[in-house]
């Protein structure tokens, strides 16, 4: 029975990436470019500074592929180095403010969301305040703890968790708004 390697291809690729082979940095540029080009649109709303900023951390892979040690996805690694320096692009260009404001909210049930384009819960999730946007963004889509944000972002546990709940009860409300416009619109 032969047993057969199955990233045989991508383990080399990144070697020959860490020796400086512009080829197979190419290869992994061009393999994960789309994916993180996507996440870094999910912290900044600007299209030309998300793709600067990918390009910044892709910078970083490259230059500290070395330091990745094969546990874990690759993807994952690559993912952790985007969020970070969309994180260090958002503090330097302003400091980030956790808001105490309160929102009211009516108890209307969110209904119907699975008719929502992406476009238009990308749009809510760009207009939420830098914040919420930042735990939002940390918690229900790159999937970290209420810890590891708190420590990420230098910010104590429970402001994390506040932030998470009134970035949920801000976009609830504001799709209700959005749906109601196009609903006067039809």
């Amino acid at each position: 029975m032969k047993i057969i390697s199955l990233h045989t291809k991508s383990q080399l690729q990144r070697k020959k990436a860490m020796q400086g082979n512009r080829e197979a940095q190419e290869e992994i540029f061009n393999e994960f470019s789309p994916k993180m080009l996507g996440v870094c649109r999910q912290y900044v709303k600007d299209m030309y500074h998300a793709e600067d900023l990918m390009l910044q951390g892709f910078l970083k892979v490259f230059k500290n592929l070395h330091k990745f040690k094969n546990e874990g996805s690759f993807e994952g690694w690559v993912r952790k180095i985007m969020v970070n320096t969309c994180i260090t692009y958002l503090r330097k260009k302003t400091p980030l403010e956790f808001t105490d404001e309160e929102y009211h909210f009516n108890n209307t049930t969110v209904e119907n969301i699975e008719n929502t384009s992406v476009e238009d819960i990308q749009r809510l999730i760009d207009l939420l305040p830098d914040g919420y946007k930042m735990v939002f963004n940390l918690y229900a889509i790159e999937g970290y703890k209420h810890s590891e944000i708190a420590e990420k972002l230098s910010i104590s546990e429970s402001t994390s968790k506040s932030q998470l709940f009134k970035a949920r009860k801000w976009l609830q409300a504001n799709y209700i708004k959005m749906n109601r416009i196009k609903d006067a619109d039809k």
